[in-house]
């Protein structure tokens, strides 16, 4: 059985919008849990659920999923996975932290400049509730 994701017939061409990455999925030991959870910390930085399947859901801006969480269905541990998900602004990825922690996530890095990677990284890193590193990151000056 084809899954929701491989069902999407999306026409926009690789590399089209300077993207990399279509879409990434990651599998989630409470789904409802996690869903409240990137329902609370994506809103900050736009996004939303634009396709909920029951316990498959996707995440994304307008109606292009790009972000999809569903059940753990394969594999027998747990390896971490990181996603950085794109702030607009540093106050975005402020509130992003903000609801993050309101959500009950655990803190690895408070919003802050990394000038290790550019001068202009503001970047924050939090972990989902599966034990996911998640970061909200804004590459414009000030």
């Amino acid at each position: 059985m084809e899954s929701p994701v491989s069902m999407l017939r999306l026409t926009r061409r690789a590399g089209e919008d300077g993207r990399v990455i279509d879409h990434i999925s990651v599998q989630c030991a409470d789904p409802a849990g996690s869903a409240a959870f990137y329902d609370a910390v994506l809103a900050p930085l736009g996004g939303s659920r634009v396709m909920d399947l029951g316990a498959i859901v996707g995440f994304g801006v307008a109606s292009k999923p790009e972000f999809w969480i569903g059940p753990r269905s394969t594999g027998d541990g747990f390896r971490e996975s990181h996603i950085a998900f794109t702030a607009s602004s540093r106050s975005a990825v402020d509130a992003f932290f903000a609801a993050a922690v309101a959500a009950g996530a655990e803190v690895l890095h408070g919003p802050r400049l990394w000038p290790e990677y550019h001068a202009g990284y503001y970047g924050a890193f939090v972990r989902d509730p599966d034990g996911n590193n998640i970061e909200a990151v804004c590459h414009a000056p000030e």
